[in-house]
């Protein structure tokens, strides 16, 4: 306990699934913790997002933790309200030391196809470049940024059938990689200051935007109206290991990791946490 210990942590997209798990596991190792998400439905999005009982939720987590929490309702695509929030994370808590940049969203199958593209890249590229943007300034030696890529963004689609490949698909893929490009220059660039920044890359992870019906369809595109038995078999194909999905935990045992000071000269680095999927897609190489 407490490989966090006295630090404050600013988590997009905490409202559930790997965000909640994130925030809620940085507060049990002694974070407070700054909690976003966007707490509205996106239109072009096939499935609902986050409400805002499940982000008081999350608080309430945090709190039965011991520890302090500010949850505030933003959207990543926001540029000046992320810097609202961190002003006055400033305020209450007077310093800023991890940024998890998890929000994010799936774009298969929506509607429209070249709108979705646009709202997938806004949130989950974007979204990251202002959450990172946003916090930087007020960032010390010692600090950790923490991207959530995907290990979708580490295979070659040109190879495979990727499930999801349409407008809103693909743009996860390209967001995902933009924002690993972006993390590598980043750390380059910030590492003189001596702070860490890394990309987390998950296989599927079960959280509600695995589990959704547009998800099933692009495991599943030979079903018109498949469920998720139908979808969990084939989930299997992105994993060298036996296993459907991963869970929201095994990906915040590796943000712990990176924002604690045991990973203080780890930066720059594409960390899969992917049960092997990576193997299936590349020959090995260093």
């Amino acid at each position: 306990m407490g490989r966090v210990e006295g630090k404050v942590a600013f988590v997009t997209g905490a409202a559930r699934g790997q965000g909640r798990s994130h925030a809620v596991r940085l507060a049990e190792e002694g974070a407070d913790i700054v909690a976003i998400d966007i707490c509205h439905d996106i239109d072009t999005i096939g499935y609902p997002m986050a409400t805002r009982e499940d982000l008081d939720e999350t608080a309430r987590l945090v709190e039965k933790t011991g520890r302090r929490i500010i949850a505030e309702q933003a959207d990543v695509r926001d540029a000046p309200r992320l810097r609202e929030v961190v002003a006055t994370a400033i305020a209450e808590f007077g310093r800023l030391d991890i940024v998890v940049a998890q929000a994010g969203i799936a774009g298969m199958k929506g509607q429209p196809q070249w709108q979705a593209w646009s709202d997938v890249i806004d949130t989950n590229l974007i979204g990251v470049i202002n959450t990172i943007q946003a916090s930087l300034p007020h960032l010390k030696a010692g600090a950790s940024i923490i991207a959530t890529g995907s290990v979708a963004a580490l295979m070659d689609i040109g190879k495979v059938d990727q499930p999801g490949k349409d407008p809103g698909g693909i743009a996860y893929v390209v967001a995902k990689r933009g924002l690993a490009q972006y993390v590598h220059q980043l750390a380059l660039h910030i590492s003189v200051q001596n702070i860490r920044a890394n990309v987390i890359h998950p296989t599927n992870c079960n959280t509600p935007m695995l589990q959704s019906e547009p998800m099933y369809r692009s495991f599943r595109p030979d079903l018109e109206h498949p469920t998720r038995a139908d979808a969990e078999p084939a989930f299997g194909v992105q994993q060298a290991m036996p296993i459907p999905y991963i869970e929201p935990g095994d990906i915040s045992d590796a943000v712990l990791f990176l924002a604690s000071e045991e990973a203080r000269f780890i930066t720059g680095t594409q960390l899969r946490v992917d049960a092997g999927g990576y193997l299936k897609w590349y020959d090995y190489h260093i």
